[in-house]
């Protein structure tokens, strides 16, 4: 009996392991970083709609982007959702 629940304990515990969602880090992304009209620097992630950060140097931009992402990510792992996936950037000149 003890030897019962123990093994429907592990299984339970690895069931709620796989539904977990996918992890994904910035890494994971396409990051686009560029000139704001006001001097600053605006950095985002396309994929992500509400990821976006500005600063007044590129690096100031690049880590507050990364503490956005982390909450984001934190937000969407409280809800048991995936993050989405990258999506493809084209790049062009007007």
């Amino acid at each position: 009996m003890k030897y019962t629940k123990f093994i429907s304990n592990i299984l339970g515990l690895i069931v709620m392991r796989l539904r977990r969602p996918q992890l994904r880090s910035l890494k994971n992304y396409t990051v686009v970083l560029r000139p704001d009209d006001n001097g600053t620097f605006v950095a985002y992630v396309p994929a992500i709609a509400v990821c976006h950060a500005w600063g007044e140097t590129t690096e100031e931009a690049q880590a507050e982007l990364i503490q956005v992402f982390e909450m984001i990510s934190e937000e969407y792992q409280a809800a048991s959702e995936e993050l989405p996936k990258d999506v493809e950037v084209a790049v062009s000149y007007a």
